[in-house]
């Protein structure tokens, strides 16, 4: 019962909190992960009153499944971007963008942190400055997807930026199983190439087969079912079981086996939609379907925002660099990877910048780092990042597409009414039939 209270004043909170964004002109998922803090363990929760608010981490994490759920679909509707036609246009830029990207993201956090360790070997230890590194290669599709959909953005920006973070998340990955590989040898004195390569290779190998079976299994099945009612259900009932046995792990001859719950979903969403006519219809009514799940998933982000992190000087000096380098990354890396493939002057100037924000794929692997002997250290700074990425990078997503003249200016868009070409025409299709 406490559970289905918490879960409906989450909700609450947040499309209210919505109103008030939207007077303030910021995206509406600012304004969900807002809500999660004022009910989160930190504000409202520490009142400790059962149902009003979440009274602990323990209680946010207790609800970890409805966020695994969202990310899944979240992968699936990106995935739907990797349509033939495009990437005929645009699959050498984003592969560019994508990779390059986060390898300059990654050398450049890698040497401000390695820096900081020679003027004060005390604050951080190489090892985790090289993890951190890697962890600032991911980007959050989460928040640029609903930046993208709340103001129906729309155009060759809009389209390449979807493109790179789905690369991002495999980039991320191997770059992540790498550096921590190299971090635990330096600490044990010993390299696994088994850690570094054949574990990262395997999972990402493994995470795209099963996906594409997923995808093809799905378009099999919809032929028998004609109601778009039965053909809906079914596309949740693929999307859940993705999640469910990408969240499986085990082990074979000392290999370490596990998925990416986004890597699987996304592919399962890119095989769909290449292979299945009426995909782009049935995408159109899964989105409006995960709204709600998709304020829920903002909302529990911002009640696990730890605000403990903030009255730790050192995490905070350490977070610091971490996210000037990072920015500096991001956006360098993109522009300099943008003007080799000649992308138009909008894409060099502004991709950089919707490449900010950051959550659930770097707190993962920052989970992963506490193995080190400073781990905790990886993980606040990480924590304190993704505090400010995430209530900071939906806002700068905003204004970047809105320069780049791909979002109409507040006060011409509304819910009811699409404003891009595409929307129009999937709007025609709809009253058509």
């Amino acid at each position: 019962m406490i559970i289905l209270i918490e879960m409906s004043l989450a909700l609450l909170a947040g499309l209210l909190m919505s109103r008030l964004a939207k007077v303030l002109k910021l995206p509406a998922v600012t304004a969900y992960l807002v809500a999660g803090v004022l009910l989160g363990p930190f504000c409202v929760g520490a009142l400790h009153i059962e149902g009003l608010g979440f009274v602990s981490l323990e209680a946010v994490e207790g609800l970890d499944l409805i966020s695994q759920v969202a990310l899944g679909f979240i992968a699936f509707t990106i995935g739907n971007e990797f349509r033939l036609e495009q990437l005929k246009h645009m699959g050498r830029q984003a592969i560019t963008v994508g990779i390059l990207q986060a390898v300059i993201t990654t050398a450049l956090v890698d040497a401000g942190l390695i820096a900081l360790h020679f003027i004060s070997p005390r604050l951080i230890s190489i090892p985790s400055a090289i993890t951190l590194g890697s962890i600032a290669a991911a980007t959050a599709p989460a928040a640029t997807l609903m930046v993208v959909r709340q103001y129906k953005a729309n155009g060759p920006l809009t389209k390449l930026l979807l493109l790179v973070v789905a690369i991002d998340d495999a980039v991320g990955l191997m770059l992540f199983s790498a550096s921590f590989g190299v971090a635990t040898a330096l600490e044990k004195g010993a390299i696994s190439l088994k850690t570094i390569l054949l574990e990262p290779v395997i999972e990402i190998v493994l995470s795209l087969l099963l996906g594409a079976l997923a995808g093809w299994l799905l378009h099999r099945f919809e032929k028998y079912f004609h109601s778009r009612s039965k053909r809906l259900s079914l596309s949740i009932t693929c999307v859940l079981a993705s999640v469910g046995v990408s969240m499986a792990e085990f082990e074979v001859g000392g290999v370490h086996i596990g998925f990416s719950l986004l890597l699987v979903c996304m592919m399962a969403g890119t095989v769909f939609c290449n292979i299945c006519d009426f995909s782009q219809e049935l995408m159109g009514r899964i989105d409006d379907w995960t709204a709600p799940v998709f304020v829920l998933f903002f909302v529990l982000s911002g009640a696990e925002l730890d605000m403990r992190i903030l009255a730790q000087p050192t995490v905070l000096l350490i977070g610091v660099v971490y996210i000037l380098f990072r920015s500096l990354g991001k956006y360098v890396g993109a522009y300099s990877s943008c003007a080799m493939t000649k992308c138009a002057p909008n894409i060099t100037k502004y991709i950089g910048i919707t490449l900010l924000p950051q959550a659930g794929v770097a707190l993962g692997m920052a989970m992963t780092a506490t193995q080190l002997s400073d781990g905790a250290v990886v993980r606040n700074v990480v924590l304190f990042s993704v505090l400010v990425y995430e209530l900071v990078g939906p806002a700068l997503t905003k204004k970047a597409l809105t320069a780049a003249g791909e979002i109409q200016p507040e006060g011409r868009t509304s819910a009811r009414r699409p404003n891009s070409p595409v929307a129009v025409f999937h709007l025609g299709r709809h009253k058509a039939q």
